[in-house]
């Protein structure tokens, strides 16, 4: 089925290959097994027909954006993982621009009039065909209501959805391919993360569920009239079209419109930062893309938060294993902190648990004695992520995206107020997250849901137990075993017995010659002797001398 597949999609493999060879990433086209779709000229002379920039990651980052939607976007959310990539990549990646060619305003009319099923002029009073912004998935519009209320209208572009679901089939066939044949990509689960990637994308060409994100975040702050999250219309909105209120303020990073507007800078950052950490540490649900072009502040100082395509949650077992590695690092108690690693899914291969304690040792001893408001995030996280790439550890998707978001966030307080620092706006949050989980009611609940659970689990035991026993009496319970700390040796063993198998050939082909000859001697046979015993020693000697060439590369048998 993937090689059929692999066919229908043979224009847009032979494209990938191609850009990859051109920027001098020959060894991703190896890696993914993407040589058979170059042409063999092109496979060796592209690699110096674009002169490369300086750096390999810059290199990276040209390729990605002439692949287009799919790409730019896996390198927007791999310029976010921190547990993947060094800073150097991260930083390059971030450069990305998610901008397109606009589409023309009548196949914009179009789109609307098809999925709204009315004409235009009986949603809008008014509709710019002319668009606020034009990215690679979507543009927005301006336009007005019937009731004259202003409003932001998103359009999803023609083909897009086609385009991303083939790029998002062919990564991970390319993925599949590459933990195959490379160990690093094995070792990260590119596979998986692969898969990742397809959800978050896939979700993000919704704008149904964006609509749903955003009224989510919009009930959670009801009550606070600090923000302000835009209405969705969804009289007007499908899962191609977006309708939502509009929001006009000053951008966040406009720093010199905030000074003329008389806005506490200072104030604004540790505002934003709350909004962000209620979001994690109370709701669960929370906004996770906090750049600044996401905030606008309103006349009053309000915050309009816009751009629900992508959230992250974080459930009560993630909170509870959060409180347990704050409760670790300030009793610098590091077993307990690779404990709670392994349980949180970070350390999902073998590792060698005490190099990572070791790590982790000197990881706390630097901030050993500090109070925790006196502590600088980035930095932290930045150490953390360095052993996490050390040892080959992986976030999973809930835990990166908080990661990104709690770095972004204080990178955004930094940017109004130089001397902001988190740390001192988190440390109530994580002082009520900690009472909660110690509270009675939290703990009534557990044992109320684990009383079920042991409730549930005695009435199964006695219909699993007899099904096992079942089992075994037909033969037909089989037990499984991965040899993962074998596989150094069972590759030795297939290349000695590679070789076993080779010099066995050899041989006998050198015997069988000689006894052919020996005992069938054809008539005529002198003329040609000459040039059979010449082919056979030539094939014999081509094959030990190959022979002896692995032995000696490899320096063993």
């Amino acid at each position: 089925m993937g090689e059929r597949r692999r066919g229908t999609h043979l224009r847009r493999y032979r494209q990938i290959a191609e850009v990859l060879v051109r920027h001098g990433l020959g060894s991703l086209v190896s890696a993914a097994g993407l040589e058979r779709f170059l042409p063999f000229p092109r496979a060796v002379l592209g690699r110096t027909a674009l002169a490369e920039p300086p750096g390999r990651p810059a290199r990276l980052r040209m390729a990605l954006e002439e692949l287009g939607t799919t790409f730019i976007k896996l390198g927007q959310i791999l310029s976010t993982r921190a547990d993947l990539l060094p800073p150097e990549y991260q930083a390059e990646l971030a450069r990305l621009q998610d901008q397109a060619r606009p589409v023309p305003g009548e196949i914009i009319r179009e789109i609307l009039v098809e999925e709204l099923g009315r004409p235009i002029e009986e949603l809008f009073s008014t509709f710019d065909p002319s668009p606020l912004a034009a990215a690679s998935i979507g543009q927005a519009h301006a336009a007005v209501l019937r009731d004259g209320r202003e409003v932001v209208v998103k359009v999803r572009r023609p083909g897009v959805v086609e385009q991303v679901l083939e790029d998002l089939e062919i990564l991970q066939n390319l993925a599949a391919t590459a933990s195959r044949h490379w160990d690093l990509a094995d070792q990260y689960d590119i596979v998986g993360l692969a898969q990742e990637f397809a959800q978050t994308l896939e979700a993000e060409l919704d704008y149904v569920r964006e609509g749903r994100n955003a009224e989510r975040i919009a009930r959670a702050f009801a009550g606070d009239r600090g923000i302000h999250v835009p209405r969705v219309f969804w009289e007007a909105t499908t899962s191609r079209v977006l309708t939502l209120e509009r929001i006009r303020g000053i951008k966040i990073s406009d720093l010199a419109a905030l000074e003329e507007a008389g806005i506490d800078r200072s104030l604004l950052a540790r505002r934003a930062a709350r909004i962000i950490l209620k979001m994690v540490f109370e709701d669960g649900f929370f906004h996770a893309d906090p750049h600044p072009g996401n905030f606008f502040i309103e006349p009053g100082g309000r915050i309009g938060l816009i751009d629900f395509g992508m959230v992250g949650i974080i459930d009560d077992r993630t909170q509870l294993q959060l409180v347990d590695v704050l409760l670790a690092v300030t009793g610098q108690d590091v077993d307990r902190l690779v404990d709670v690693l392994g349980e949180m899914g970070v350390i999902q291969r073998r590792v060698n648990r005490a190099l990572l304690r070791r790590d982790l040792e000197h990881l706390l001893a630097r901030y050993y004695g500090r109070p925790l408001g006196e502590i600088e995030i980035t930095p932290l996280l930045n150490d953390a992520l360095a052993i996490v790439r050390r040892h080959r550890l992986r976030f999973p998707p809930n835990l990166a995206l908080l990661a990104k978001t709690v770095a972004m966030n204080e990178g955004l307080g930094r940017q109004l107020d130089p001397s902001f620092n988190l740390t001192t706006v988190l440390v109530p949050y994580a002082r009520r997250m900690v009472v909660r989980q110690f509270s009675p009611r939290f703990w009534s609940r557990r044992l109320t849901r684990a009383s079920l659970d042991a409730i549930r689990l005695g009435m199964e035991m006695p219909e699993q137990l007899r099904r096992m026993i079942a089992e075994v009496e037909r033969g037909g319970l089989e037990v499984g075993m991965r040899p993962e700390g074998f596989e150094p040796v069972i590759q030795r063993l297939e290349r000695l017995a590679n070789r076993i198998v080779l010099g066995i050939i050899t041989a006998a082909f050198v015997i069988g010659l000689a006894v052919l000859l020996a005992v069938y001697p054809p008539p005529g046979w002198q003329r040609w002797a000459g040039f059979v015993f010449a082919t056979g020693f030539a094939v014999a000697a081509v094959l030990g001398v190959y022979l002896a060439w692995s032995i000696l590369r490899s320096g063993r048998p």
